[in-house]
């Protein structure tokens, strides 16, 4: 089984596992040359308008965009299912998967565990692979796919090869226990992207 060290550090980024508005047309009229030119103008200052409208709503690093096309996975191994983001990068080991996109990554780990874990044992966990590992908030949650430990914190990437900077990341950590295994899925993103409603579609799209 692939460690979550070892499977964040096989993303792109080096990231740790636990583990993307139209112009109206007009029928044609005949107008005054002067007008014509009021309306060229006109058409042309509209255009700039929007084009900077559009450079406004361009999402910001790690944002989720809200148009992204999420579709399912099923795990071969393991047997659980969720929606991630079309067009990630995705890596497997076993039960393990792992999908990343830049410093954004969603990532789902499956061990064997005799008894079910507490918000300790998967706080515990977390802490001893991740960088920079701390504690936002945790609590017992119930998800479509049943009771789950939530596990919200903040950690660092791997050191990027080109900048030779780590970026400060956000996470999310939701434990499910079933039949003997825990599978622990794992959703990041740098701190301050806003993925709320797409991480919850993961989230609540979880099956097992």
């Amino acid at each position: 089984m692939m460690s979550l060290f070892s499977l964040r550090q096989a993303s792109p980024t080096g990231q740790v596992d636990f583990a993307i508005i139209d112009l109206l047309t007009k029928p044609y009229m005949k107008t005054p040359l002067f007008l014509s030119r009021i309306l060229s103008h006109a058409g042309y200052c509209l255009v700039l308008f929007v084009t900077s409208i559009r450079a406004a709503e361009r999402n910001p690093p790690g944002d989720i965009p809200d148009d992204q096309v999420f579709i399912p996975y099923t795990s071969s191994a393991s047997g659980y299912s969720l929606k991630v983001p079309e067009g990630w990068a995705r890596s497997e080991k076993g039960s393990d998967v792992n999908f990343t996109d830049k410093f954004d990554g969603v990532a789902v780990i499956v061990d064997e565990a005799a008894t079910p874990p507490t918000l300790k044992d998967v706080v515990t966990r977390l802490g001893k692979a991740e960088k920079g590992f701390k504690v936002v908030s945790i609590k017992e949650i119930r998800l479509p796919a049943g009771s789950a430990l939530f596990v919200k914190y903040e950690s660092e990437s791997e050191t990027n090869p080109v900048t030779n900077k780590r970026v400060r990341l956000e996470d999310e950590a939701y434990a499910f226990y079933k039949n003997g295994k825990i599978a622990v899925l794992i959703l990041w993103a740098p701190m301050g992207a806003d993925n709320a409603d797409q991480w919850r579609l993961i989230s609540e799209s979880f099956r097992w």
